[in-house]
C-alpha cells in the first residue's frame, strides 16, 4: 500500500460525488438492510475503485454507497473483505484508511457472530467492549507504516467509549437487549471445534467471529473513533453442539438486523 494508491482510490470516489463523509459503517454478513435508509445514494462498486479488493464472498454485495442517512453524510461499505478469502490484512483493511482519507470522523462497525457466552442467545445484538485478535497477524505489520501513523499503536481502549455508551443509552431507551462484551477474531472459514470453542471461552471470549478486529485495529492507528456491534447468530455451546446452518446464520441476522439499524439510526443523530 502506498500513499499514490489511496490517492487514486479517493480521487476517483470524489469524481462519482463521494463529497466530505462523516461517518464510515461497515455493514457484516446479512447485514445490508441499512442502504435502504440512505438518501441519495451514490454507488460504487469495489471491482470499479482502483486499487480496492473485490468481495468474493456471496452474501457480501460488494459496494461503496454515499449518501445521507437522516441529517449526516455516510458512507457505507455493503460487503467487507475477510482473510479467509485469501487477503491479507492491508487489503482487509485498505477501505478504512480510503473512508478515512474521504473525511469520516467516526466509524461504525457490524459482524454476524457465534455466541460463546452461554448467557447470549442466538437474535441477540452485543457491544463490543474489547476484543482477542486470533488471526495471526497486524494490518500495522508493515515496513513503511510510520508513514501513515504511529507504528506502536495503543490500545488499551480500542472502542470509543463515548460512542458505547451512547448506545448503551439508546438502547435503553428503544427497549433493545443489548449485550457487552469480548470479541475473539479466527481466520476460518471453517468453523470452531468443539474443544475450540472451551479454549476460546477460557481465554475470556464472549462472541466470535472472521472480521471486525484488523479494522478496529487500523482505525485506531489512524486516530479514528469506532464503535462495533455483533449480531449474535449462532449458540457455541460445546457440550451441545448442532452442525452449522450458514443459510440459518444469514436468517437470524436479518430478523434481528433491524435493531441495529434503530441503534445505529439513533447514534447519527447525537454525534
Amino acid at each position: 500500500m502506498t500513499q499514490k494508491q489511496l490517492d487514486e482510490s479517493v480521487a476517483h470516489l470524489k469524481n462519482k460525488g463521494f463529497d466530505a463523509p462523516e461517518i464510515g459503517i461497515v455493514l457484516g454478513t446479512g447485514l445490508g438492510q441499512l442502504v435502504a435508509e440512505i438518501a441519495d445514494p451514490i454507488e460504487a462498486h469495489y471491482n470499479h475503485i482502483p486499487y480496492f479488493p473485490l468481495a468474493t464472498v456471496e452474501f457480501h454485495t460488494g459496494k461503496l454507497i454515499f449518501g445521507t442517512i437522516g441529517d449526516k453524510k455516510v458512507v457505507v461499505m455493503q460487503g467487507r473483505f475477510h482473510l479467509y478469502e485469501g487477503y491479507d490484512f492491508s487489503d482487509v483493511t485498505y477501505p478504512i484508511r480510503v473512508m478515512h482519507q474521504l473525511g469520516i470522523k467516526k466509524l461504525f462497525i457490524s459482524n454476524a457472530a457465534g455466541a460463546i457466552n452461554l448467557d447470549f442467545a442466538k437474535g441477540d445484538i452485543m457491544l463490543l467492549e474489547d476484543h482477542i485478535n486470533l488471526q495471526g497477524g497486524s494490518p500495522l505489520a508493515f515496513k513503511n507504516v510510520s508513514e501513515f501513523g504511529d507504528r506502536f499503536v495503543d490500545m488499551m481502549e480500542p472502542y470509543d467509549i463515548d460512542m458505547r455508551q451512547k448506545l448503551e443509552k439508546i438502547a435503553l431507551r428503544e427497549s433493545i437487549s443489548l449485550q457487552k462484551g469480548v470479541y475473539v477474531s479466527v481466520v476460518g472459514p471453517q468453523l470452531e471445534t468443539k474443544a475450540e470453542y472451551r479454549m476460546l471461552k477460557l481465554m475470556g471470549a464472549d462472541a466470535v467471529g472472521m472480521s471486525t478486529v484488523p479494522e478496529v485495529i487500523v482505525a485506531n492507528h489512524l486516530r479514528l473513533p469506532v464503535v462495533a456491534v455483533s449480531v449474535l447468530t449462532d449458540e457455541c455451546d460445546p457440550d451441545n453442539l448442532q452442525p452449522v446452518d450458514i443459510q440459518e446464520i444469514i436468517a437470524i441476522a436479518g430478523r434481528t438486523e433491524p435493531k441495529m439499524i434503530k441503534l445505529f439510526k439513533e447514534l447519527l443523530k447525537e454525534i
